[in-house]
């Protein structure tokens, strides 16, 4: 029998087909293979969050005859996206019997970027207009050929509607460009997105396997961080895994913006943007200005230093709060400090290059940090409105400050980049994108427009979430995204792609569907709402190829079997967690059976690391948080069991004794990812010096210090960065990664 989410009720046939033309599934199949039905109840709170009224039968009724003529009533879709080399068709609706014409004016990509205004943008930040670091110049048009496809008219809205199909030619060039359409004195534009067919592994990658580290930046701290890892950590991590290790990558997680004031929110991947960049991860040392302060304001930049940067060596929490009240007070003083003219001018060009949306984030911290922990007051409801334009002018100083935060911060990361790069890495950084942003964020409120309200995204129970997972971040709205020509997104991931050589994203299912939960339901009484994934992932794959980044989607969790050859199909790696990887029978899937095509690693961050999980310590601790919805007794066993199964895959190919130590177990397990034909391979520098404790528990929010947990070894005593490659199970374990290469690490 199939099982059901929600309070249980069915979904009535018209209200299903309601649903089915708006993207809501009333149904799915779970992690065990079972049917699970989407309750009344959960469909209807969905479809309104997509405003598609739906609390009555006549209000479904009325959303239904609206649904299938909604296509008519627009001269031109919202936005097209194609594959290059493919001939398309597109519809173009006007007055039935009006003559139309329609042409394509070329995106011309190779054009210098053309700014909002000559003028510096301190002076007209309140009417910054431009859009990105690629602001569009247009070239030239192709004529589009009408064909000869016959529709019936429409009687649309008491309008009589005929369409007339155009052909668009299979030979236009890759980018952003804009269709037109005229008819009868009428005109519409609408974005043609031509995207490539499949993203290509850059080749320095692809003719071997590649391994590198993967880090919870903040956690890897040395003696001059200011209590957290930062950027100046990461280029110095990403130079000794590089000479020392011979890595090809550096994994870090999303170093996506925070708030501006404490207390801070720990997760990196519920950040107030994704867009833009924490300036937690400031070094602020390695600001050029800093050289040149008076011994007076060196002397406030080191008072600001000395309460934080002795936590580097304290095994405790990080205390993310304590750290950014230090630095932006030092970041403070350096702002103030004048700028050659060659180093303003970099600055005013970054501002211009980032275009509104940077004004708009900026804006958003100055507000509030000004309100002070106060409720936004309504007039403030989005960058738009009027109040925010005078209150930003009256806060110029602030927003230029925070302007300032992100050109720093993307200098440091440029060249911890190009350190990593230099020291001879193939791919150097490997970056990642959350799944969504704070529902009271920077985002949420400058791209209120394209997220839907009332509902949050998550997942459905899995048999590590028993409980299901509600992430708390607003969903983008499709509708309201397409018909915004997909803008959001794409600055987005052209401010993500920057400095790396590689981005994950996480949870890249979510291209295709999302668990969307309706306010105030558990986290299992969601249904997955579906997205145009040939539009999202082409664009992705667009920006990713004028970036020249390689992309790995995390493609783990309850899923469609379709999509990992869809995503294959496009050149997006994948993800494969040995700890995950059985095959039907329960045993570890031997390693030549790994997909090429991925980015193979033993565990995640949302387990212990590897020695604590084969220890059962993943049960022990979500049964000591209330976490369990089985016997612990139960999961232990399993826990014992598996642990048994990759004893015996390991000891049977030669690669651990039958009886192995925990060190000789993780390096076997690093072993038989090395057998794979995984294109690239990843290892957790947690188990490299031994830790055991989880850095997130999912589910869980105060309960554990998630995000928190500093880089330690197996005795928990912290390890920072300058005795990384003194630790002896570090070395031993780059040994292993490195066993068919020439390599001599220093003793």
């Amino acid at each position: 029998m199939p099982g059901s989410t929600g309070d249980g009720s069915p979904v009535p046939e018209e209200l299903a087909e309601l649903a089915t033309a708006h993207g809501v599934q009333c149904e799915y199949t779970d992690h065990d293979g079972r049917v699970q039905q989407v309750s009344a109840s959960t469909v209807v709170a969905v479809l309104e969050a997509l405003d598609v009224p739906a609390s009555t039968p006549a209000a479904v009724a009325a959303s239904l005859d609206r649904a299938r003529d909604d296509a008519w009533r627009s001269m031109l879709p919202p936005t097209i996206v194609l594959r290059e080399g493919a001939e398309v068709q597109v519809p173009v609706h006007v007055a039935d019997g009006a003559d139309v014409t329609a042409w394509v004016e070329l995106e011309q990509s190779d054009q210098p970027a053309v700014p909002a205004s000559a003028t510096p943008w301190r002076v007209t930040a309140p009417q910054a207009t431009a859009t990105g670091s690629f602001a569009t110049v247009r070239g030239p048009r192709v004529q589009l050929r009408q064909a000869d496809v016959y529709a019936e008219p429409r009687t649309v809205d008491s309008r009589k509607v005929g369409r007339a199909t155009f052909a668009v030619p299979a030979d236009l060039p890759l980018g952003w460009h804009t269709l037109h359409a005229e008819s009868g004195g009428q005109t519409a534009q609408t974005s043609l997105v031509v995207t490539p067919a499949r993203l290509e592994l850059r080749k320095k990658v692809a003719r071997k396997q590649a391994w590198g580290f993967m880090v919870q930046l903040y956690s890897v701290r040395s003696r001059d961080s200011w209590g957290m890892g930062d950027l100046a950590d990461l280029g110095d991590l990403a130079w000794q895994t590089a000479h020392n290790g011979g890595a090809d990558f550096v994994g870090i997680n999303p170093l996506h913006a925070t708030g501006p004031v404490v207390p801070l929110t720990p997760s990196p991947y519920l950040p107030t943007s994704r867009r833009f960049m924490s300036p937690l991860y400031i070094r602020v040392e390695d600001i050029r200005e800093t050289a040149y302060l008076s011994a007076a304001d060196r002397s406030l930049v080191e008072w600001a230093a000395e309460p934080v940067r002795e936590l580097s060596e304290d095994s405790g929490p990080i205390d993310r709060d304590a750290v950014w009240e230090a630095k932006k007070a030092a970041l403070e003083v350096v702002y103030t400090a004048p700028r050659s003219a060659a180093r303003q001018t970099a600055f005013d060009e970054f501002v211009l290059a980032q275009g509104k949306g940077l004004i708009d984030f900026a804006t958003w911290c100055a507000i509030t940090e000004h309100l002070d922990g106060r409720d936004w007051p309504a007039e403030l409801g989005d960058p738009s409105a009027s109040g925010v334009t005078t209150l930003r002018n009256a806060l110029s100083e602030r927003v230029q400050f925070y302007c300032w935060l992100q050109w720093v911060a993307d200098e440091q990361l440029r060249a911890a980049h190009r350190t990593g790069l230099d020291a001879g890495m193939r791919l150097g950084l490997l970056k990642d994108l959350a799944v969504g942003s704070a529902p009271d964020g920077a985002d949420a409120w400058a791209d209120a427009g394209v997220l839907a309200r009332g509902v949050s995204v998550g997942a459905p129970p899995d048999m590590y979430n028993q409980q299901g997972q509600n992430w708390t971040q607003p969903p983008w709205h499709p509708r309201a995204l397409a018909r915004a020509g997909y803008a959001p997104y794409r600055e987005m991931l052209r401010t993500v792609l920057r400095h790396c050589g590689a981005l994950r994203i996480d949870h890249v299912l979510g291209l295709f569907r999302l668990w969307w939960i309706p306010g105030g339901a558990r986290a299992s009484a969601g249904a997955y709402v579906t997205y145009d994934h040939e539009a999202l992932i082409g664009i992705l794959c667009l920006e990713a190829q004028r970036a020249g980044v390689a992309v790995i989607g995390e493609d783990l969790g309850t899923f469609e079997p379709w999509i990992r050859d869809y995503l294959a199909e496009r050149g997006i790696l994948g993800t494969s967690v040995l700890l995950f990887e059985r095959d039907d029978a329960g045993a570890p899937v031997e390693p030549e059976a790994y997909r090429a095509g991925a980015l193979a690693t033993v565990t995640t961050h949302d387990l212990p690391p590897t020695a604590g999980y084969l220890a059962g310590e993943h049960v022990d601790l979500r049964e000591r948080l209330e976490l369990l919805t089985e016997d612990a007794t139960i999961l232990r066993g399993r826990a014992r069991a598996e642990r048994e199964s990759l004893v015996e895959a390991l000891s049977r190919r030669g690669l651990t004794t039958f009886d192995p130590s925990e060190r000789e177990l993780v390096e076997g397990l690093h072993r038989y990812l090395k057998d794979t034909p995984s294109a690239l391979v990843g290892v957790y520098l947690t188990d490299a010096v031994g830790e055991r404790r989880t850095q997130n528990q999912p589910g869980t929010d105060a309960e554990y210090p998630n995000w928190k947990v500093p880089l330690a070894d197996s005795a928990g005593s912290v390890v920072l960065l300058e005795d990384l490659f003194s630790n002896a199970r570090l070395r031993s374990l780059v040994a292993v990664m490195n066993e068919d290469e020439d390599l001599d690490l220093p003793r």
